[in-house]
């Protein structure tokens, strides 16, 4: 779809809902609720009024802090409102205003809120683990590219996978290397992308998951048993595959 019309109001919506993501992210982790409360400051407890909490404007306009404290807002916020709005805006160009759309967007925008909670906090809610692959198997009787069972082999191989290996890295180094949380999300992943999709998911993710290793021992903070968040590096491994999977192998094969 190139209508610029129906891409600007869905980058507009995507602004919109990166906003309650925010408040996902920050308030699932902490056991609050995500729905009813108002927003306020996390460092003054101030409320947030509405003009101060409109997606990257307000961000700008108080340049980065609370107007009653001046608490230097994270720069995750506006990141996670600008991501969101390109991905609607992006689903909706590629798929259009559909049902597959609908389900697309709802899997990468859950992606996104797994990344940033699982490299803060280094859990994964089952909400939206579970949750996930739940949403994946609907999908894939409605309206994915892959079907029911294909859906479900997806699930068994990526959940499978990592946990196998999970099973090895514990029983060779003693430290747990990765945890129920990446289990569940790989199977969420499977879920949506089907199993031959799973390896080059775990390929580019325990390659850049790596290179961040080898950067904080020679920067002095870890060591070859420091655990790392996984998942924010499965999560955004999975939308890369997910978008691009096609291209990538074709290039591989020399297409």
């Amino acid at each position: 779809m190139s209508d610029p019309y129906p891409l600007t109001l869905s980058f507009v919506f995507g602004l919109l809902l990166g906003s309650f993501f925010n408040v996902v992210i920050y308030r699932l982790p902490r056991g609050e609720s995500v729905v009813g409360d108002r927003s306020r400051c996390p460092q003054c407890k101030a409320l947030i009024r509405w003009f101060d909490n409109i997606p990257l404007v307000s961000y700008v306009s108080l340049k980065g802090r609370c107007r009653q404290c001046s608490f230097s807002i994270p720069g995750r916020y506006p990141a996670v409102e600008l991501l969101s709005a390109l991905i609607a805006a992006l689903v909706v160009y590629r798929y259009g205003l559909t049902l597959q759309g609908v389900w697309v967007y709802g899997f990468i925008s859950t992606l996104l809120i797994v990344t940033f909670i699982d490299w803060s906090h280094r859990i994964i809610p089952d909400v939206l683990s579970l949750g996930g692959v739940v949403f994946g198997w609907v999908g894939a009787v409605v309206c994915l590219d892959l079907n029911l069972v294909e859906s479900l082999i997806g699930s068994a191989v990526g959940g499978g996978l990592i946990l196998g290996i999970a099973l090895l890295y514990r029983s060779l180094r003693k430290v747990d290397g990765m945890g129920g949380g990446d289990v569940k999300l790989m199977a969420m992943i499977g879920a949506f992308l089907g199993w031959q999709m799973v390896f080059p998911v775990l390929f580019l993710a325990s390659l850049v998951g790596s290179v961040y290793g080898v950067y904080l021992m020679r920067k002095g903070g870890g060591s070859g048993k420091t655990a790392v968040a996984f998942g924010s590096f499965l999560a955004p491994a999975a939308t890369l595959i997910f978008v691009l999977g096609a291209q990538l192998w074709d290039l591989y094969m020399g297409r």
